[in-house]
């Protein structure tokens, strides 16, 4: 399959999804489009909130101060983008429109940012639909965007190490306050064991309501840690 891909790529480039000029780095972005895309420069590396400028002669933070008091269950996220143009576009193209190439070009964005220093995990686990979404939609977009991420850690794609127990409104339609109660409980160990550490993978935090909630589930499961990786922070 990668020898199949790799001559198709050769023969047949890509052209950027986001203005049609031939991709770049075999992907289906142009080295334009790339260079303008919405990257998050200083985040917590616990929580994935917006850190702020320490002053000249101070050493950068790293850590925020709510993660200091009250750690995450996940030891680390890493979010690259902010949910703006085009990203924004990408995620709605791939949940609302089923365009799996939106799907596939974020996920090979995340797999070029977290193989810039691979962690050590022993599996991928795509954060799951319930399974009413899950036939309306077709697909789960975590999953789509997974895919390139674990293919390129050579670890396995694990989607069923955790069921989605009820359905709920998406995080982003609610206050900031409604988010935590209203994905509380939410999620359930599945049929596919986990252990070791594992890389959790979602399209959008807001508060990481739902990553945190998920962890929660997986060292339940039995995994003995969780780092998450996600495209973007609304």
């Amino acid at each position: 399959m990668g020898l199949t891909m790799s001559w198709m790529t050769r023969w047949f480039p890509p052209r950027c999804l986001l203005c049609g000029e031939p991709g770049w780095r075999g992907r289906a972005l142009c080295a334009g489009c790339d260079a303008d895309l919405p990257r998050i420069e200083a985040a917590c590396r616990r929580c994935g909130e917006a850190l702020p400028a320490t002053g000249p002669g101070l050493p950068a933070l790293t850590v925020c101060g709510a993660c200091l008091w009250r750690p995450p269950p996940f030891t680390a996220i890493e979010v690259p983008f902010a949910y703006a143009a085009p990203i924004d576009w990408c995620v709605r193209r791939l949940k609302f429109h089923r365009d799996l190439a939106a799907g596939r070009l974020l996920g090979e964005l995340l797999a070029e940012k977290i193989l810039q220093a691979p962690p050590s995990v022993g599996a991928v686990v795509p954060v799951p639909l319930h399974g009413g979404r899950l036939l309306e939609r077709g697909f789960n977009q975590a999953v789509e965007i997974a895919r390139p991420v674990a293919s390129g850690l050579a670890v396995p794609l694990v989607t069923e190490a955790l069921n989605r127990s009820r359905a709920a409104p998406a995080q982003m339609d609610l206050p900031a306050d409604q988010r935590r109660a209203n994905v509380r409980g939410v999620f359930a160990p599945g049929g596919q064991p986990v252990a070791g550490t594992v890389l959790l993978v979602d399209d959008v935090v807001t508060t990481a309501s739902t990553v945190r909630e998920a962890s929660r589930a997986l060292l339940r499961a039995g995994a003995d840690g969780v780092r998450v990786l996600a495209v973007a922070r609304a």
